[in-house]
């Protein structure tokens, strides 16, 4: 035994038997990861297998540039990439934990875009048995200190090396072909990144992710305005037009688009120990004149609440990877609401209690034309008004008064609430409501913020009654993602009584609210299935404006026959007759499991192009900027250098808007300001 052990330990005092150890012990913690902090949703024995041997073929090729080095310096070079290896491995364990998905180049190249208030974020996010990531550097490191293992100085031989670098080649390739043969086109057609990670890895998913994000910096380079045929073509084909009941019903009036922060449709009616969540949103939801949609999807990507601005702004789809307003939004040419709008005589404006460079809004709010930008450096800054990410929206909606009033009439304006954000946060003084009880510490407290958030829209809807707004206004409230990821499957089967949920159980549990109010609409409760791409096309004609000439991929939910198809960002779908999430396809009325007949899998097929097809032309619009060769009749391009928002330069427009018009809220209330009108019970404020 004692001889064994010696032949081991000689075996790993060698530069090939440390390189042996390095690759063991970086293989454990990968599998760890896969399997404690992720949820790929392994299947079958072809993807278990592949799930356990992925590691090896890219841990052979990384290490393996230690061994064309000699001495200590090869040593040294192993240790400094499992380093990288294991923060590559943390990283993507904290990202994954909040939004389900991984690191992209496209999220890296944003992070100063993004990172404002992330820090307390990571601190919820945060486990201390993470750190368990760097324990193999660390046992590497002791065993080199202490001698256990001595360093092999003798020269390991340049063939050798070359050997391994080609192996790991060999083996990348045999397991690309082993997951090509259980998933068919797994780099061309998939939307989905946990694919790529369960079947190849999470360090060849990098190297796959890095290969797209050079081709669309390439792309943009070689369009031309010949790419929009085919994108023009599959436009028309799929247009729904407008009904002849709801085109132009209410046209010329004003619109709020109210941004509801990571509102999930189930808070609808929902209660807590007999108490609604959300009362004063359940009965606007139920109002006469809103109508609501109980089918309706959020679709966003890593961009999360840019990717939903994306579609209800412009009618395109956010990107697979990143953030389109993040890394597109200052550069490519668009389309969107503000400036359309504009063009028909609205003025446009933003009010967001945040700064203005997270998600780059203030560049992308240029590209899409809005006026105004009402950002954090607008308002008044105190320690007690913030929380999270930004402005209490007590305080953000109540301090929006003095801007909104002075904003010429009629106008777009679009309230971005904050409270509601992971990791659900809020101080003693304004917490009065319960926490839910399921052991979730994510969950439990995401009733008090959304109870706050509905507070808060109460408030600003009684202003907006006495003020006389509601009367001469459109309000469309919308939820823009999830604030429970589906990471937390036992805190949701308790939130919808259930011992357990499924893919369609999750799927229907990311329904998000969409409700449009105004006094000339009947208000009900409509079944059609659709998402957040689908809300300017709806919005655009109940305002009496055609769309049949512009380059949007939504459809008009109250038109004649909507398309009733809702993409999701990774290639599944949800439709009124089918579900489908990775490769089970359900009834979507009974959440039965389908074993699809030949006519069945042909219409799911049929859907499944549809859909593919939908994606790929608008990423095409987006990566190729194409709609800098589309000139719309009618629309004129927007100026980036038109906008500027300095809260001087606004007020100075702001000024000479009022000079010039003399229809904002202050004339119309006789040159009295309507902020005494506003109240709210925001205890920063008393």
């Amino acid at each position: 035994m004692s001889r064994i052990l010696k032949s081991i330990r000689n075996f790993f005092n060698t530069t090939i038997g440390f390189f042996v150890l390095v690759i063991i012990l970086y293989w454990i913690t990968t599998l760890v990861v896969y399997n404690v902090d992720f949820s790929l949703g392994v299947k079958g024995g072809m993807q278990t297998f592949l799930l356990i041997v992925n590691p090896i073929p890219s841990g052979l090729l990384l290490f393996g540039i230690a061994l064309y080095f000699r001495g200590k310096l090869s040593y040294w070079l192993m240790l400094i990439i499992d380093f990288l290896q294991s923060t590559w491995l943390f990283a993507n364990v904290l990202y994954y934990r909040e939004f389900s998905d991984f690191l992209s180049i496209g999220i890296i190249k944003g992070t100063g875009d993004v990172q404002n208030n992330l820090g307390k974020s990571m601190m919820e996010i945060l486990h201390p048995a993470d750190f368990l990531i760097y324990l193999d550097v660390l046992v590497l490191i002791l065993l080199l200190v202490f001698k256990i293992i001595k360093i092999d100085y003798r020269p390991f031989k340049y063939r050798y090396a070359i050997g391994i670098t080609l192996l790991s080649i060999l083996l990348m390739g045999g397991e690309y072909s082993l997951a090509n043969s259980d998933r068919s086109g797994l780099l061309t057609r998939t939307f989905d990144n946990n694919y790529i990670v369960k079947y190849l890895g999470l360090n060849e998913y990098a190297a796959f992710n890095a290969y797209q994000t050079h081709q669309e910096s390439s792309t943009r380079a070689k369009a031309k305005a010949s790419d929009l045929n085919s994108v023009k073509k599959f436009i028309n084909q799929h247009q729904t037009y407008p009904s002849v009941k709801y085109f132009g019903k209410e046209k010329g009036k004003n619109v709020f688009i109210i941004h509801l922060e990571s509102f999930q449709q189930f808070l609808i009616n929902y209660k807590v120990n007999g108490q609604e969540v959300t009362p004063n949103i359940n009965k606007f939801y139920s109002d006469q004149h809103t109508i609501s949609f109980d089918n309706f999807y959020h679709q966003v990507a890593q961009g999360k609440t840019s990717d939903a601005e994306m579609m209800l702004e412009n009618s395109l789809y956010g990107l697979p990877q990143g953030s389109a307003m993040v890394t597109y939004g200052s550069q490519n040419t668009f389309q969107a609401a503000p400036a359309i709008l504009d063009q028909k005589g609205y003025s446009t404006a933003v009010f967001h209690g945040d700064v203005p460079s997270f998600w780059n809004r203030d560049n992308t709010y240029k590209s899409w034309g809005y006026q105004y930008f009402f950002d954090s450096n607008y308002y008044k800054k105190k320690a007690s008004y913030n929380v999270g990410y930004g402005m209490k929206d007590k305080i953000l909606f109540r301090d929006s008064i003095p801007y909104l009033e002075k904003l010429p009439q009629p106008f777009y304006a679009k309230m971005i609430t904050l409270t509601n954000h992971y990791p659900y946060e809020l101080d003693k003084q304004n917490v009065s409501f319960p926490a839910l009880k399921t052991g979730d510490s994510t969950v439990d407290p995401y009733v008090q913020t959304a109870h706050y958030l509905d507070q808060s829209f109460g408030e600003f809807e009684d202003y907006l009654n006495k003020s006389g707004l509601m009367k001469n206004s459109v309000i469309v409230l919308y939820g823009d993602h999830y604030g429970i990821s589906n990471n937390h499957r036992p805190a949701i089967a308790k939130l919808l009584n259930k011992k357990s949920v499924n893919n369609y159980d999750l799927a229907n549990f990311q329904k998000v609210p969409f409700m449009i109010h105004a006094d000339n609409l009947d208000g009900h409760v409509d079944h059609t299935y659709g998402g957040e791409i689908d809300v300017l096309p709806t919005l655009l004609h109940l305002l009496g404006i055609k769309n049949n000439n512009m380059i949007q991929f939504g459809h008009d939910l109250l038109g004649n026959n909507p398309n009733q198809i809702v993409p999701f960002r990774d290639g599944d779908f949800v439709t009124p007759q089918y579900t489908k999430i990775g490769g089970t396809v359900y009834d979507s009325k009974t959440g039965q499991d389908l074993k699809l007949n030949k006519e069945q899998q042909q219409q799911v097929d049929d859907i499944q192009n549809y859909v593919t097809s939908d994606l790929s032309l608008s990423d095409r619009v987006i990566y190729g900027d194409l709609l800098r060769f589309y000139h719309p009749k009618g629309f004129k391009p927007v100026n980036r250098k038109d906008y500027n928002y300095k809260p001087k330069n606004a007020m100075e427009q702001l000024d000479k808007a009022d000079k010039e018009h003399k229809t904002d809220l202050i004339d119309q209330h006789g040159g009295k300001s309507t902020v005494p009108m506003y109240h709210t019970d925001a205890p920063e404020l008393k």
